[in-house]
């Protein structure tokens, strides 16, 4: 046997410990609450989207994970740096967090960023849409929607669609 026919097995082998290895830092899953500091969290997951500190000495860090992926990540970090908790907040529990009346600032801090080619501003209405894609209760994509009155930034509603880009026109399965 040559050395080239034995590297044959190993090369989807390699390919899966590096797929396993991106995907641990992917949602922080190799970090823990309490134990692992700031410089840690963006080691493993990178440079946050957007980055708020509050009045506590605390932060609260945004990973959107798209614009493909279904998810935004947000990081809790202590006043002392260690991490407090990571949550998925594309879900329905945050969904329903926002309700009409709240300003743009608020919905960030609830959702994180929309993806940029999900922002859309309606002249007609005059109405900013911003949209996040994510799985639902039955593993195929949709989008929540905020409409925002564009000149205000105060949320007039919010929905939810089905994103009809899979095979004819249907909602493509999430990969989770």
């Amino acid at each position: 046997m040559d050395s080239n026919s034995s590297a044959w097995p190993r090369g989807p082998l390699v390919v899966g410990v590096l797929l396993v290895a991106a995907c641990a830092g992917y949602g922080g899953s190799n970090l823990r609450p309490g134990v692992s500091t700031l410089p840690e969290v963006v080691a493993s997951m990178g440079e946050p989207a957007m980055v708020w500190s509050n009045p506590d000495g605390s932060e609260q860090l945004a990973y959107p994970r798209g614009p493909a992926g279904t998810q935004t990540f947000m990081v809790h970090v202590a006043p002392d740096g260690r991490l407090q908790r990571i949550e998925k907040v594309l879900n329905t529990a945050h969904f329903a967090r926002v309700q009409a009346g709240m300003g743009r600032d608020e919905v960030l801090r609830i959702l994180g960023p929309s993806g940029a080619r999900w922002t859309q501003f309606y002249s007609l209405s005059n109405q900013l849409a911003w949209s996040w894609l994510f799985c639902n209760s039955w593993n195929s994509q949709e989008f929540f929607d905020v409409m925002f009155d564009a000149g205000s930034g105060i949320v007039r509603s919010t929905g939810r669609h089905p994103n009809l880009a899979g095979p004819d026109g249907t909602p493509p399965m999430c990969g989770q």
